[in-house]
């Protein structure tokens, strides 16, 4: 089905949560840094990931549900509920995923950072997660036990015992929520928008011994070379890929010590490497058909029907974006950073360094819409390039109907766009509880770090010693950057991340 273009007027967005949420000048350790997410399918549940190796849950629990528990019948008559209809969502829980690892054949340290966090379809209703660093894949099985019954608390409902966990409320203003994983203590804050002190007296019940536990059941290791950038779970719901700069390689959920390289793309002399993995995404529906991106811009759809090994037919989309002067940078900002899938399996999201682009896999040219993002940069590559800032991977997401697209930007910026509504400008608003507001821009050198992605083009310093830019100053703050955002699978809700902060925004 092809997308509509009467998909109304643009989105008015508003703010409405936020976890996590520093401290005017507190300072924030690498390891709280978000690094990805994911909603599950229903949209019930979302997952973060974070550099520190832990992954949290978070609930939805929608306000109205929250009323019932809370409100007796007469306060719940006199209480407006026409801004109650988008997804509240609760801290459920939190578990160490990744450990820092040695790898003492290769004498290399592997971080715990968490690269990607995606959800397994299963058919009982359980909740299972699979997370990656850089080289072991993990299956988590998150699971409730039963809580004991509701009794009243006289007194404060806040005062927190050993043997009591204060069930959570929308209507809590400002309370913080400890928890504890494997030695690690993260602490979310969750604070809501439109609260009022005169609900916090209406708290009046506890859950007794409400627990959630996380189990790994399986660990998929020792079948990446490289730095795995991608996970995908296929249709099929048994089997899922995984992917690195060179290669894609196949797994049965069940079985984790063996599986099936599908796409290689390693020469037989690494001086002739040219291009490198980038993303990887099998198809929502077909089950048989991967799409994965490359470093030049290339999108290569893949039918694992076709033969063993997948990577000599395919079909690719390619930008015909020939004409035009081609710099130094033509080949770094075109490299794409993430790819997705519409829910109508016809309809592909690409996002590049500079645009957002859309994609009909049946045209194989040109897309079907492209966004520009970084536009106002293009000057400033050179100094983009000293600083590393270029190579910075910022991902794409879609609404459920695939009408609506986000991605992110420098300053924290969160950048909306809908079809055939408003696609040039788009909306712009700052992650943070006013997200209208105007921020004090300002730019922030950065340490350069290597990447395989460089070999690809013979990437070094000398080489861009020669190109000459303006003035340093930069229009937006460079170490403040949204890259990771998910938009819910059935409603127009985004949530993203700006650090270690996680805001969510309804439409």
């Amino acid at each position: 089905m092809a997308l509509c273009t009467d998909s109304s007027s643009s989105l008015q967005w508003k703010f409405s949560q936020a976890f996590g949420e520093r401290a005017p000048g507190e300072d924030v350790q690498d390891i709280d840094m978000i690094s990805a997410m994911e909603f599950e399918k229903s949209g019930d549940y979302l997952a973060v990931g974070d550099r520190g190796g832990r992954v949290v849950v978070f609930e939805r629990k929608d306000e109205k549900d929250s009323l019932n528990q809370w409100h007796s019948r007469n306060e719940l008559e006199q209480l407006d509920f026409t801004t109650m209809q988008h997804p509240i969502f609760h801290y459920k829980t939190e578990f160490q995923s990744h450990e820092p690892e040695f790898d003492y054949l290769r004498s290399l340290e592997i971080e715990e950072k968490i690269n990607k966090v995606k959800w397994c379809a299963t058919p009982n209703g359980s909740l299972f997660i699979l997370s990656t660093n850089d080289k072991t894949i993990k299956l988590w099985k998150v699971k409730d036990h039963k809580p004991k019954k509701v009794k009243e608390l006289n007194s404060n409902p806040f005062v927190h015992s050993e043997n009591v966990l204060l069930a959570e409320s929308s209507f809590v203003s400002g309370q913080d929520k400890p928890s504890v994983a494997n030695g690690y203590a993260l602490e979310w804050t969750e604070k809501i928008d439109n609260m009022s002190s005169s609900q916090d007296r209406h708290a009046k019940r506890a859950n007794i011994g409400e627990t959630v536990s996380a189990r790994c059941r399986k660990v998929y290791a020792h079948a990446h070379d490289y730095n795995i950038n991608s996970i995908s779970n296929n249709s099929d719901g048994e089997t899922f890929v995984s992917a690195d700069d060179l290669r894609i390689n196949l797994w049965n959920l069940e079985i984790s010590d063996q599986c099936f390289n599908i796409i290689d793309m390693k020469p037989s002399n690494m001086e002739d490497l040219t291009e490198v993995i980038t993303a990887a995404e099998f198809h929502p529906i077909h089950c048989n058909l991967l799409a994965y991106s490359s470093s030049r811009g290339f999108i290569r759809l893949v039918d694992l029907r076709q033969s063993a090994i997948c990577d000599h037919q395919a079909r690719i989309l390619q930008h015909g974006e020939s004409s035009g002067l081609k710099s130094f940078f033509t080949e770094i900002v075109s490299s794409i950073s993430d790819i997705k899938f519409a829910s109508d399996g016809r309809h592909l999201l690409s996002r590049d360094y500079m645009n957002l682009k859309l994609w009909d896999i049946r045209m194989e040219t040109s897309p079907v819409a492209i966004f520009k993002i970084h536009e106002h940069l293009r000057p400033k590559l050179c100094d983009l390039y000293n600083n590393d800032a270029i190579f910075d991977k910022f991902e794409c997401c879609l609404s459920g109907y695939g009408l609506h697209f986000a991605t992110g930007s420098y300053s924290n910026l969160l950048r909306i766009f809908s079809y055939g509504v408003g696609s040039e400008e788009g909306i712009t608003m700052e992650a943070s509880r006013n997200p209208n507001r105007k921020s004090h821009l300002q730019a922030a050198p950065r340490a350069r770090r290597s990447s395989l992605s460089n070999l690809t083009r013979g990437f070094s310093r000398q080489a861009n010693e020669n190109w000459s830019s303006g003035s340093n100053e930069l229009s937006c703050n460079l170490s403040s950057k949204l890259l990771h955002l998910a938009w819910h699978p059935t409603t127009n809700f985004i949530a993203c991340a700006a650090g270690n902060s996680l805001y969510m925004y309804y439409a």
